[in-house]
């Protein structure tokens, strides 16, 4: 007997209309924030940079115009598209102003009380049609996007720092996330010039579940006397051919967004070999966070930086 297929019955996700993006919403102004709206900006779209702090957004915009400059000084952009940019970018200070956007990324600090609670104050300002986008590196975007008021149209869009000079995103979809979601994510990616990698929704999704325990098993090295930091840097350095060591990058990240990813891998994996490192635990509790404050594994306010043990 020969019964009769519809395409639509076979494949209703695939045949929903892709939507649009043409403005987008930024929430936090840090340095993953200007980051992803200084891209965004370039590509065309109109942003609108929302952060409470009034200071965070001059700071926000002024990083914006410096690595713009950068860009400018090595032809890798002209004068008038960088003057073009930047008129894109407004700042506010309340949600509100991301009424008519798109696709609004939430790219606040990584911790999920936080998120949660930027969510319920932002919601209730966004068109029934926008996305809403976290940027966060390691926690569930199934459990973040069931605290709002949009599941379907909930994703993780991980960009990599600096976001104007690494390529890669990492795109994360929630249990409930639709494929119009999805497929203009990555449509979205595209223009950013960004090449994305798709991940399950596992702690830590792809970078950060191999990078940061390689991370944490290097300062359990420092801990242990296997090595000082400067040994553990060069041997990594020189001997993997990694372009700044484990100690070096972990200043770079930030040694509080390390210690994050690993309470996350930690508490959602169950597994004793991601337990956070306790000396990474005292540098955080000690307020040393890397180069954001001026010292962590390294001294910034040396030149060069010095080791701190």
């Amino acid at each position: 007997m020969n019964v009769e297929v519809k395409p639509e019955a076979v494949a209703p996700r695939l045949l929903q209309e892709t939507p649009s993006i043409a403005s987008i919403g930024v929430v936090g102004a840090g340095q993953m924030g200007n980051g992803i709206a200084h891209v965004c900006a370039l590509a065309g779209m109109p942003v609108v940079l929302v952060d409470v702090k009034p200071d965070a957004l001059e700071r926000a915009v002024a990083t914006v115009a410096r690595n713009m400059d950068r860009q400018l000084h090595r032809n890798a952009i002209t004068a008038e598209e960088k003057a073009a940019a930047l008129a894109r970018i407004t700042t506010a200070s309340d949600y509100a102003a991301c009424g008519d956007c798109d696709m609004v990324i939430e790219a606040a600090t990584e911790k999920e009380d936080v998120k949660r609670a930027i969510y319920k104050a932002l919601t209730p300002h966004l068109k029934p049609s926008c996305m809403l986008a976290s940027n966060t590196s390691s926690i569930s975007i199934t459990r973040l996007g069931a605290s709002t008021d949009r599941p379907e149209k909930f994703i993780g869009m991980h960009f990599m720092n600096p976001v104007p000079v690494m390529k890669l995103v990492e795109v994360i979809r929630g249990i409930a996330t639709d494929e119009p979601t999805f497929q203009a994510t990555q449509a979205l990616a595209l223009r950013l010039h960004k090449i994305t990698a798709v991940s399950e929704d596992f702690p830590a999704f792809i970078v950060n579940r191999i990078l940061v325990p390689m991370i944490n098993e290097a300062v359990y090295a420092l801990y242990e006397g296997v090595g000082s930091i400067s040994a553990i840097d060069s041997a990594m350095r020189l001997g993997a051919n990694h372009p700044m060591g484990p100690l070096e990058l972990a200043d770079f990240i930030g040694l509080d967004t390390c210690l994050s990813i690993m309470q996350v891998l930690y508490e959602g994996l169950s597994d004793s070999k991601y337990r956070p490192c306790p000396l990474l635990v005292k540098y955080v509790e000690a307020g040393w966070l890397g180069r954001k404050t001026g010292r962590g594994f390294y001294d910034y306010t040396q030149s060069p930086p010095r080791p701190t043990r």
